[in-house]
């Protein structure tokens, strides 16, 4: 499964959004650093179901289908706000920089309202710079790569001179903890102009522009400009697209996709995550303050930005970011099912370049020993086991257990 993990300042609404793509309770307050450990839940992204395209009824198992559409889970965590001196342990420090590490994507949570002073003290709207906070907490993400960097100095040297091991390999050994591949350590030596450089005649300048190019690579991210509904967001919006336009910048209310998510599951609206719209379904049970924040939502929210941006956000950051497939792995080609009957029961996401032997070894590590082929359920065509699989694909794979079985 997938790791995506909520980074910002104190008080930008990180935890709203994690509560409301989760639908759990994490301890939401105005103080800073609410958030003293990391909170881990199952979010889940959305893609169109292969259900639409053949007229089949699914009965999904490890995913759900709603309306047509298909929602995958994907694990997200809602990190401590960070502030100026993280990587060195001020605030809640490093400790949870680590946990950075294991993201494979990054949302970067700010209050586009600017109701957060430099501290992550809640303040009055506009007194706040949302794009000096963007880039406070990216600073301190690179400043604690370029400190990893540092420690394994040494030991990167050594692997050079002594094990004869090339640049790359000895700085993705480096690196491993943090979810770093080589093809993403060799991308970065040749944005930073360092493929051809020694290691060790890296200045300081050298290993802070590679450490912010790992960070990129290795982390790409999205900013999402939570709080859309107040003043002084929209102004506020648009500075942030300006000064990040090489990013993907979301508008955003978390609050207004809690309150929509609480509704929908009390059975008051009919709401489908991501939509344009919702529909009251039992206005005589609406309390008075209930019946307010829907209309607020409606006017303030949907009506001006036509979504709540959360939904949004994990798509974007999985789809776009991450470049993720959905492949349908089945058991019976004829009915689309598994074992039981259950018609497209699975979807998984795959990266970009992953082959069906990826595919079998994300199912179960033996399957993928036992591999022999799959087939095509559309075509019927076989597939070899490094065939790169397909956006919406829908494959039965075929092992060598299968076969004596």
């Amino acid at each position: 499964m997938i790791r995506i993990g909520l980074v910002g300042k104190t008080n930008t609404g990180k935890t709203t959004f994690f509560n409301a793509s989760t639908l759990m309770s994490a301890e939401v307050s105005t103080y800073p650093f609410t958030t003293k450990k990391p909170n881990i839940g199952r979010a889940y992204v959305q893609s169109i179901c292969v259900c639409r395209e053949l007229g089949v009824k699914d009965n999904p198992r490890n995913s759900l289908c709603i309306d047509g559409w298909r929602f995958i889970p994907v694990e997200l965590v809602d990190l401590p706000g960070l502030i100026k001196g993280a990587h060195k342990g001020r605030g809640l420090g490093t400790q949870f920089l680590g946990i950075i590490g294991q993201a494979d994507a990054l949302i970067h949570v700010v209050d586009a309202s600017g109701s957060v002073d430099a501290e992550g003290r809640i303040t009055k709207p506009g007194m706040g710079n949302p794009v000096a906070d963007v880039y406070d907490v990216e600073a301190e993400i690179i400043l604690w790569f370029a400190d990893i960097l540092k420690r394994g100095q040494r030991q990167v040297v050594k692997s050079i001179r002594e094990e004869r091991s090339p640049v790359a390999s000895a700085l993705t050994k480096a690196l491993t903890g943090l979810k770093v591949r080589r093809s993403h350590v060799e991308q970065a030596l040749e944005l930073s102009g360092l493929a051809d450089k020694p290691f060790d005649s890296w200045s300081e300048e050298d290993t802070m522009e590679f450490a912010r190019r790992i960070r990129e690579i290795s982390k790409p991210t999205i900013i999402v400009a939570n709080k859309m509904d107040l003043a002084r967001a929209e102004e506020n919006y648009q500075r942030l697209t300006e000064a990040f336009g090489d990013r993907i910048v979301v508008p955003a209310s978390s609050e207004a996709e809690l309150a929509l998510r609480r509704a929908e599951s009390q059975g008051l609206i009919k709401y489908v995550p991501g939509e344009e719209a919702f529909k009251v379904l039992q206005d005589g049970l609406l309390t008075r303050e209930q019946r307010w924040a829907l209309s607020y939502v409606q006017s303030r929210v949907l009506s001006k930005w036509i979504r709540t941006g959360v939904q949004f956000a994990l798509n974007i950051c999985t789809f776009k970011l991450l470049g993720m497939n959905v492949v349908y792995p089945v058991e019976d080609l004829s009915r689309l099912s598994d074992k039981e009957g259950n018609v497209l029961p699975d979807a998984f996401l795959t990266p970009p370049d992953a082959t069906v032997k990826d595919l079998a070894a994300q199912i179960h590590s033996d399957l993928a020993k036992s591999l022999l082929y799959a087939i095509d359920a559309r075509t019927g065509l076989r597939l070899p086991a490094e065939y790169k699989l397909r956006d919406r694909d829908i494959v039965h794979i075929v092992s060598a257990v299968k076969r004596r079985s």
